[in-house]
């Protein structure tokens, strides 16, 4: 269950580089959407175990992002959770740049947690079961559901790795990905051309993949992470608007 519902978090997982891309620039559709509504069915190998509802708005001050975790079939029976995350911020040169993170659990709120950006001082404030504490805030730091829609603003077209600092309320970490341009992705929503995103493989660690649609302004159409013991969890893309 934990895998499950951490599966937007395992989406971005930690290895050694050195060359930074940091994200950067502004491409097209940013800028002409206003309103993004995607839904998305997680599978645990071939078995539909959770659904994802994510709405992206511009608003006159930044960006909402909302999104909703739902177990469902076998696992629902077993615990049904919920899960409800938001981030909100402001849009800048550089694309997305969080205020504030919300994550809360319908079953286990405990396991809530909060985190809070001030950009003027450089620190970010996180809440969670252990308490609140204040750290260092790197430049560019995400939280874990901006930085799939940071994607959309990052100049990957020039860049063969991507690295930034995500945080997930309780932690932040810095997280790598190497990239592949000009590939070919299949959904049930057709055939797309993509930006390959992927951790590099490390022994005894989860790999992570993403591709993004590059006719829809990178946006994260299928994501998967595979376990140490070949098991794996994929999110894909089953109904998306853009307006």
């Amino acid at each position: 269950m934990r895998h499950i519902i951490y599966l937007a978090s395992l989406l971005l997982l930690v290895s050694t580089t050195a060359p930074q891309v940091l994200f950067a620039a502004t491409p097209p559709l940013p800028v002409q959407v206003t309103n993004i509504d995607a839904h998305y069915d997680v599978l645990k190998g071939s078995i539909k175990v959770a659904t994802i509802t994510e709405s992206y708005t511009r608003t006159q001050s930044g960006y909402h992002i909302e999104s909703v975790t739902k177990a469902i079939g076998l696992l629902a029976m077993f615990k049904p959770e919920i899960i409800h995350v938001t981030s909100e911020g402001t849009l800048t040169a550089k694309g997305i740049r969080p205020l504030t993170y919300i994550q809360k659990r319908k079953l286990d709120p405990e396991r809530n947690t909060r985190a809070d950006f001030d950009w003027k001082t450089k620190h970010i404030t996180l809440t969670d079961r252990a308490g609140k504490r204040t750290l260092p805030l790197p430049d560019g730091t995400q939280d874990r559901l901006s930085a799939m829609y940071q994607f959309m603003f990052a100049p990957l077209q020039n860049s063969t790795e991507l690295n930034f600092n995500m945080t997930n309320g309780s932690k932040v970490d810095e997280y790598s990905y190497r990239i592949t341009p000009d590939q070919n992705m299949t959904i049930s929503l057709g055939t797309f051309k993509a930006f390959y995103v992927a951790s590099p493989p490390q022994d005894g660690e989860n790999r992570t993949e993403i591709w993004l649609a590059t006719q829809h302004g990178n946006f994260p159409y299928k994501m998967t992470v595979t376990e140490p013991d070949g098991g794996q969890l994929t999110q894909m893309l089953t109904q998306i608007n853009f307006k």
